[in-house]
């Protein structure tokens, strides 16, 4: 039997680019919607308490909810208006995926009485969620 030599071997030394192009363009796409939504739900206009006490927002890897709450008392959970109910549900089902690695960032405006506030705490709890962090500016009140 003849040993091939270089010039003898042509076969198929090449490597096919297209399905390594393909996963690229996939995590391109999905890293620019996920951001886009993660900023949507900041982009809320809302006139934030004001605190003596707070900090600096800092980056985690933990998965990051908000759920914004309306002067008129309404919630707004991933750009959607929802009641308490559909909120509950929701928590629900991210706790169950995430678990211990999720983080409820509530923010409302500083006009919102406790009482709008305080069944979305409640919700968070019986969802077993307890990363639950109220946005808010700095400054005296």
């Amino acid at each position: 039997m003849r040993v091939p030599t270089s010039r003898q071997y042509r076969g198929g030394g090449e490597l096919n680019m297209t399905p390594m192009i393909d996963v690229v363009l996939q995590l391109i796409v999905f890293f620019l919607v996920s951001g886009h939504l993660a900023q949507q739900e900041a982009q809320v206009t809302l006139d934030l308490p004001l605190a003596e006490s707070s900090q600096q927002s800092v980056e985690s890897k933990l998965r990051r909810v908000t759920v914004n709450i309306l002067l008129d008392g309404s919630l707004v959970f991933s750009g959607k208006t929802m009641n308490q109910e559909e909120l509950q549900r929701r928590l629900l089902s991210e706790h169950e995926e995430h678990g211990k690695e999720l983080e409820v960032r509530i923010r409302s405006d500083r006009k919102v009485e406790y009482r709008k506030v305080e069944p979305v705490l409640l919700g968070c709890a019986k969802a077993g969620i307890w990363n639950v962090t109220l946005a808010v500016q700095p400054g005296a009140k």
